[in-house]
């Protein structure tokens, strides 16, 4: 699939039953600013259909961007790929609308469907505590103790009884 740069429906020449709009943006064009964590691979792919129905621009259809993220619990890069399978925007148009833009509707479907805390797998382990080695690639060589040392000032305000199973 060759990048488009923007999704760009010309209005003017749009079949009258609607057309099918399929392509990938130019990179660039997420401008997720200077983020470390969360980086796109290549454009926006679309696969979008589009009618004028009234006074109105439809598109209907799908959006995905395959991105390389950084796991939020064990720091690893991954590969993962973010859509909206379900991707509606309604635009009014009028005669002086020869060329609709519906890159930013696509961008902000793409945006939406970013995950708040990215991770490698579901059953990611993460990193220790203590030491910071990543669990996934094995038990780390730290010292583990069940409790945490924080709280052991308060153990001993704790009355004897309290929590005993009812």
């Amino acid at each position: 699939m060759q990048a488009q740069g923007r999704l760009i429906v010309d209005v003017a020449r749009l079949d009258k039953g609607g057309e099918w709009y399929r392509g990938e943006t130019v990179p660039d064009l997420l401008e997720l600013g200077e983020s470390e964590f969360v980086m796109p691979v290549g454009g926006m792919a679309y696969d979008i259909w589009v009618e004028v129905i009234g006074d109105q621009l439809l598109a209907r259809g799908s959006v995905r961007q395959s991105l390389t993220c950084v796991c939020s619990r064990c720091a690893d890069n991954f590969a993962t790929t973010v859509s909206d399978e379900e991707f509606c925007c309604a635009t009014e148009i009028n005669e002086q609308n020869e060329f609709m833009d519906l890159t930013g509707e696509v961008r902000e479907a793409i945006i939406l469907a970013l995950p708040g805390y990215p991770v490698c797998d579901e059953a990611c382990r993460g990193l220790c505590m203590a030491c910071g080695s990543n669990l996934n690639k094995g038990a780390c060589k730290c010292r583990q103790t069940d409790k945490d040392g924080r709280w052991s000032a308060l153990d001993a305000l704790k009355p004897d009884g309290i929590l005993e199973d009812r």
